[in-house]
């Protein structure tokens, strides 16, 4: 009852549009908080699918930015949105699990990996950050939470001619991606390793290094990745804040190491729904400037 009564005081400071979208936000968090892994993927009636399914159309709502952010700038909705993202991320990991699967068993492995339905989104990332990275064919990428079916490193390698490495830190969808792209002939474009930042392979020299939106706990990635990188590293990561897909975001309560300089961010275009951050590591001379003038 306390995040009920806490959102309808927060409705009534924001303005009666809000209203619906408050209860819709607290429906499917009653619907899904205290539910365990095995859970979200054992749904014999659809019941998850159902609430997977209006938290889409929740978070595609055509609404303000401005208005969003006044939606959703109460700290009091923290743990709501928590168990929200963290249900979203297992869900969208059910998913490419799915559908890894019935590429293994396809005759035609391309054509079924291009019947996934979020693969525009993918493909559309890819690009910006492709275009935004300024990576050269034939130069390596690395992709920290690659998941079950690594579809950006998939496209980057596939459609641009890169190399890539990705590190997903559950062996089981680990290993399934490895036998996905073994079965669309990328294995030997795309390695998978099992672990997480710590497990970063420095000897490879990564052109690029991308973070996942679903990949945690952000402070310890960020932190690390700016311990280890050398200087000039390109760093990008993918961030949510287009109107109510903010309450996906877990970035905003989180600051970059000084270590870390934005050089472009660019804004998500249909059917994309992420923003793409892009980083570079300034060298130690700068770093140590910074940290004196602080």
């Amino acid at each position: 009852m306390a995040v009920i009564n806490k959102n309808e005081r927060l409705g009534s400071s924001v303005g009666n549009y809000a209203e619906p979208i408050i209860v819709e936000i607290r429906e499917i968090y009653s619907a899904i908080k205290g539910l365990k892994d095995k859970e979200r993927y054992h749904d014999p009636s659809n019941h998850l699918t159902t609430v997977f399914q209006r938290l889409e159309y929740l978070i595609a709502r055509d609404i303000s930015d401005k208005r969003a952010e006044e939606l959703l700038s109460n700290s009091e909705f923290n743990s709501a949105f928590d168990v929200i993202t963290q249900f979203r991320s297992r869900y969208m990991a059910k998913l490419e699990i799915e559908h890894a699967k019935a590429i293994l068993k396809s005759r035609d492995p391309w054509e079924a990996l291009k019947k996934f339905v979020h693969l525009p989104n993918y493909l559309q990332l890819a690009r910006t950050e492709y275009q935004g990275s300024v990576v050269k064919p034939g130069e390596r990428v690395l992709f920290l939470g690659s998941g079950p079916l690594p579809l950006s490193l998939i496209v980057l390698c596939h459609q641009y001619g890169l190399k890539g490495i990705g590190i997903e830190e559950e062996p089981d969808r680990a290993e399934l991606s490895r036998t996905v792209l073994d079965k669309i002939g990328l294995s030997n474009r795309i390695k998978i390793i099992t672990g997480n930042q710590y497990s970063v392979p420095l000897e490879e020299r990564p052109a690029l290094v991308m973070v996942a939106a679903q990949a945690e706990p952000k402070r310890d990635i960020f932190d690390h990745l700016a311990r280890i990188l050398p200087a000039g590293t390109k760093v990008s990561y993918r961030i949510y804040e287009k109107g109510l897909r903010k309450l996906l975001d877990t970035f905003s309560r989180y600051e970059l190491p000084a270590q870390f300089e934005e050089y472009l961010r660019v804004r998500p275009k249909p059917p994309a729904n992420n923003t793409v951050v892009f980083l570079t590591t300034r060298s130690r001379n700068k770093r140590a400037s910074l940290n004196g003038s602080r």
